[in-house]
């Protein structure tokens, strides 16, 4: 009985042992949970620039120049966007008064000018207008009046006094600008420099007209006329040949006035690109087809 119940004991003892091992050795520590990656930021999106729109009327004679300066002055104001509208002064001088937007207005003449400005003398400011900002105003470029004639010149104009000698004996066909276009009443006065009578002249059929300096000038390009009296940016930018130039004597001084209006929508910016207008990188671009700084 001794010896069975020490068999029974042992085999007891061994299995205790044995299931114990199996339990430990089968034991695995639990596995850490994977690390979550940090959500990626979110670029917040480009805010466009709000653009403010400056309206420029400007005589047809600065289509050039003045589309080349709007380049350099957006590139530098990205938040400024230039509408330009180019005609005769005399055009866009009624379109203000009709009531067309308009920030910014450089006329080709004084006297477009005047005829907008209260502070101008009422024999010129007839209707007695009030558009013209009085402190903004100002003298921006001078310019000269120019006899241009077509390639080869067919008429051999060298001069005025000789064109006016060509007028007087009727053989010649000129063009010119009409009597509301500041080009065509620089002309007017050469005319009279001259004691030449216009109307004789036109009933003649010597004398032909544009709406505009840029008209004259594709009439003189075109060799539809003799000769044309433009402007000498114009010339320049049509590549034609300069026979003569005017004296301040024949036509007085090309002035081109400058003013912010009263009804602008946005005078703080129409007067800082006026500003620019007098900066030397604009002015450079003005003398490269002749404009002048005023004297």
């Amino acid at each position: 009985m001794n010896m069975k119940k020490m068999l029974a004991l042992l085999l007891a003892l061994a299995m205790v042992v044995a299931l114990a091992a199996c339990g430990g050795s089968s034991a695995q520590p639990a596995a850490e949970p994977a690390a979550t990656e940090a959500p990626a930021e979110v670029a917040p999106e480009s805010v466009p620039v709000e653009k403010t729109e400056i309206i420029v009327f400007a005589a047809a004679s600065m289509t050039e120049t003045l589309t080349q300066i709007k380049d350099l002055y957006e590139a530098d104001h990205p938040e400024i966007t230039i509408t330009y509208n180019f005609d005769s002064s005399g055009t866009l001088k009624t379109q203000i008064q009709e009531g067309a937007d308009c920030d910014l207005f450089i006329s080709a003449g004084q006297k477009q000018m005047n005829q907008l400005d209260i502070n101008a003398s009422a024999d010129v400011n007839t209707e007695g207008l009030d558009f013209v900002l009085a402190d903004s105003r100002l003298n921006l470029l001078e310019n000269k009046v120019v006899l241009a004639v077509p390639d080869g010149n067919p008429k051999g104009l060298e001069s005025f006094d000789q064109l006016a000698e060509a007028l007087k004996n009727g053989d010649v066909f000129m063009a010119m600008g009409n009597s509301d276009v500041p080009v065509g009443q620089y002309t007017q006065k050469i005319l009279k420099y001259y004691e030449l009578n216009e109307e004789d002249l036109a009933n003649a059929g010597l004398i032909t007209y544009g709406t505009n300096v840029k008209e004259v000038t594709t009439q003189v390009s075109e060799a539809s006329v003799d000769c044309g009296v433009v402007y000498c940016t114009d010339a320049f930018s049509a590549g034609l040949t300069v026979a003569d130039s005017a004296t301040a004597e024949m036509c007085g001084q090309v002035i081109y006035p400058a003013s912010v209006l009263k009804t602008s929508a946005h005078p703080a910016e129409a007067q800082a690109f006026l500003d620019y207008l007098l900066t030397e990188p604009a002015m450079s671009v003005f003398e490269s087809v002749g404009f002048s700084p005023v004297a």
